[in-house]
């Protein structure tokens, strides 16, 4: 039986995005993923650039708001920044939830090239946590 995992943070337009992506590609059909935002703030064209340097496609993921209603579903949420891991609402008992904290790339300063060395520098450290958990 499948394991049912949600990658929760802010927005749902990076790291959610990108942890979604890397358990997917990484887990195959292990696991049945989601990724939610506490809002839904649009895909983030860079998170999607570089995971697909890394040759994981995430354009086809959609940005979506958390559904309080697919927590009864879940088996794991995790949450991937410390925003959503203080909003995130009450997870039923069959529910586990973990807290894997990343730094937001959005937020990243510089020009165009030190940008995207912040968003890839954020892309490998999700897979290298995601690694861990696939091994587990």
């Amino acid at each position: 039986m499948k394991k049912s995992i949600l990658f929760l943070c802010t927005g749902n337009s990076c790291r959610s995005q990108m942890a979604e992506g890397w358990l997917k590609y990484l887990g195959g059909d292990r696991f049945e993923v989601f990724s939610a935002g506490i809002v839904a703030h649009g895909k983030n064209p860079r998170a999607i650039a570089v995971m697909h340097e890394a040759g994981v496609d995430i354009s086809g993921q959609e940005s979506e708001a958390l559904d309080p209603a697919i927590l009864d579903k879940l088996d794991l949420l995790v949450t991937v920044c410390g925003n959503a891991d203080e909003t995130c609402p009450a997870v039923p008992a069959s529910c586990e939830k973990q807290h894997w904290p990343f730094d937001d790339p959005a937020k990243a300063s510089g020009n165009e090239e030190e940008i995207m060395a912040e968003f890839r520098r954020v892309r490998d450290q999700i897979r290298v946590r995601i690694e861990q958990f696939v091994a587990e």
